[in-house]
């Protein structure tokens, strides 16, 4: 298993459009699915409520790490032991976290996006790979739901 996920797309949207689809906390949580409680400010704690379809009992936390305009966004989140509504935990904020990053280059065509998630190895072992397993199939979701969101709202 590797350390990171790595997913890339090509998008039809100058960079201008897909840096605030990222970081507009209201466009981020419609094409992320998460109602966001406010903007994202760097070194701060993004707080909010999942909204997709059997996850609304997960929390988001995040901290934003880096805010680059129209090159680099990224942030560290928190794994929780379990996301079944069971098991979840009401406080995971001291948890290890992984780090998520939005890169992007401008193209001919419009924007090329990579979506890079790592450091699965702080995660303890007996998680580690179902963390990376749920998140892989996540990315490949998410950078579908950025393409269709900016193909729909640009």
């Amino acid at each position: 298993m590797s350390d990171r996920i790595e997913k890339r797309i090509e998008l039809k949207a100058p960079l201008s459009r897909v840096w605030r689809a990222l970081t507009d906390y209201r466009e981020f949580g419609e094409w992320f699915r998460v109602k966001l409680d406010g903007p994202f400010v760097l070194g701060e704690v993004s707080r909010g409520q999942m909204t997709y379809p059997g996850y609304e009992h997960v929390k988001w936390e995040a901290v934003v790490e880096k805010m680059e305009p129209q090159r680099l966004f990224s942030f560290t989140w928190p794994h929780p032991k379990s996301h079944e509504k069971a098991d979840y935990p009401p406080d995971y904020s001291k948890e290890p976290s992984t780090l998520v990053e939005f890169r992007l280059e401008k193209t001919a065509n419009g924007t090329v996006l990579t979506v890079t998630e790592s450091g699965f190895d702080k995660l303890p072992a007996d998680r580690r790979l179902e963390a990376f397993r749920r998140n892989e199939g996540g990315w490949a979701e998410q950078i579908k739901n950025v393409e269709a969101y900016l193909a729909k709202n640009s």
